[in-house]
């Protein structure tokens, strides 16, 4: 069964400040509309229906050390997920079972970045990655390596950005996160 789709892509990522912390992390702008040039991600793409979740909870999508939680930042600025260092080129896993909506690095910020469909209208995003290791229309199940640990976009120490949204929301992911 084939069905049309609409990817909401998230908003900016963190922006460089000269006074970021150490972490590696930069603070996100907040932005209510994005509008890259010719952004594949944004147009309907025939898809097949994601395939069904396999658990109640996301898994964690990468082993590493929390630098930057959801939400609200300093100077008005926000972050609509999460942040987690790891040693480049540590596997970033599937969240859950899906397919793959994007693939690509024109999302100014993000780095080489992909985005999964999910089923029950869930999308997932990891940015920042060193390489992509799906093609958009793939299904992925859960726990499989997807891409690999990066420095790319605006980071400067290897971690994932990683967004958990429902519909047009984003949603803390730290909620729905589970190391099974």
């Amino acid at each position: 069964m084939m069905s049309s789709c609409l990817v909401n892509t998230p908003s900016p990522p963190e922006q460089l400040d000269a006074d970021s912390s150490d972490s590696g992390t930069k603070n996100a702008s907040v932005s209510l509309v994005v509008s890259p040039p010719a952004l594949p991600a944004n147009k309907a793409v025939a898809l097949s229906k994601p395939p069904l979740r396999a658990g109640t909870k996301f898994l964690w999508p990468v082993r590493g050390k929390l630098v930057s939680k959801f939400g609200p930042k300093p100077g008005n600025r926000r972050n609509d997920g999460i942040n987690i260092s790891a040693p480049f080129g540590s596997p970033v896993r599937a969240a859950e079972n899906g397919i793959v909506a994007y693939v690509g690095n024109e999302l100014r910020g993000y780095g080489n970045m992909l985005l999964v469909r999910h089923d029950g209208g869930w999308v997932t995003a990891y940015a920042h990655n060193s390489e992509l290791l799906v093609e958009r229309g793939a299904v992925v199940a859960r726990g499989e390596v997807i891409a690999r640990v990066g420095q790319s976009g605006n980071v400067d120490k290897p971690q994932t950005h990683f967004e958990l949204r429902r519909g047009d929301e984003a949603v803390d992911p730290y909620a729905y996160l589970s190391w099974q």
